[in-house]
């Protein structure tokens, strides 16, 4: 199977987004692709929840959703989109940081709800608050496609060893990390930890990425890290996406996955101890 992996720089505007990874979804496509992955927040990158508000949907009525189903059965290929940000019934009025696995009829194959908050003070000028205006998921998701069971995470949640262990002890090959990243913790973290989480389940890790400045109507604009990364089941790096929005290709092969967990099958090897 030949992954797409989609980097972009979503707005705060879901229909400019919705327009652009269409264009690249028929590009990845006309290469061959038979799974595009999109990042995270594909639909609408902000920090401004009066805008989000005004702009967002429930999952029911979702325009991009909608659209990017229908995309999917035209071009026959299966579609991971990273997440979408999404309207709730919560009563504090939450969004959801949703990530949907669409197969080539165009039909919801899985969803997972982001389950670890990005609740950080990364400098005196850099904080962030996830909680505040999305609430955490409380369900871990392996998905099974014919060429492959994925795992879905996304984003903060690659610094929680323990998830992606659960999801490769569930059956996962493959490991999804779409993401938003903080330019100032992707130069420190973001390759070190993607190869860990390879390393410790013996998975791939797609981790399709947003990149550069993002335009806002409205609040401060965002900065992310970009650097799309395809990990092989080994821990090495098989593709870099770089800082520029942009396609990156991979040709999975899961009888890699199956050398990697001969070779090391740390996987298999849990022990019960005491303390501290």
């Amino acid at each position: 199977m030949r992954a797409a992996l989609l980097q972009m720089t979503s707005s705060d505007q879901p229909a400019e987004n919705l327009v652009m990874v269409q264009e690249m979804i028929a590009e990845a496509a006309a290469a061959g692709a038979g799974f595009v992955l999109t990042p995270e927040v594909t639909n609408c990158l902000s920090g401004s929840r009066s805008h989000q508000t005004s702009v967002l949907h429930h999952e029911a009525d979702d325009p991009t959703l909608a659209a990017l189903r229908r995309t999917a059965e035209e071009r026959g290929l299966w579609l991971s989109l990273g997440s979408l940000a999404l309207k709730t019934t919560d009563s504090d009025g939450r969004f959801a940081n949703r990530q949907f696995l669409i197969d080539p009829a165009g039909e919801i194959v899985a969803r997972y709800d982001k389950i670890h908050m990005f609740d950080v003070d990364v400098t005196p000028e850099e904080t962030y608050r996830e909680s505040d205006g999305y609430r955490p998921g409380r369900q871990a998701v392996v998905a099974q496609t014919p060429f492959a069971a994925l795992g879905m995470t996304i984003c903060y949640d690659v610094r929680f060893p323990y998830l992606h262990r659960r999801l490769a002890k569930a059956g996962a090959q493959v490991l999804l990390a779409p993401a938003a990243f903080s330019p100032v913790t992707g130069s420190a973290h973001w390759h070190a930890l993607l190869q860990a989480r390879a390393i410790e389940t013996g998975c791939y890790v797609l981790a399709a990425a947003q990149t550069g400045t993002h335009p806002a109507t409205k609040g401060k604009s965002r900065r992310t890290y970009g650097h799309s990364l395809v990990v092989s089941p080994w821990g090495e790096i098989l593709a870099d996406g770089g800082v520029e929005p942009g396609i990156t290709y991979i040709d999975l092969d899961l009888e890699k996955v199956a050398q990697a967990r001969r070779q090391v099958p740390s996987l298999f090897h849990d022990r019960e101890f005491d303390g501290p």
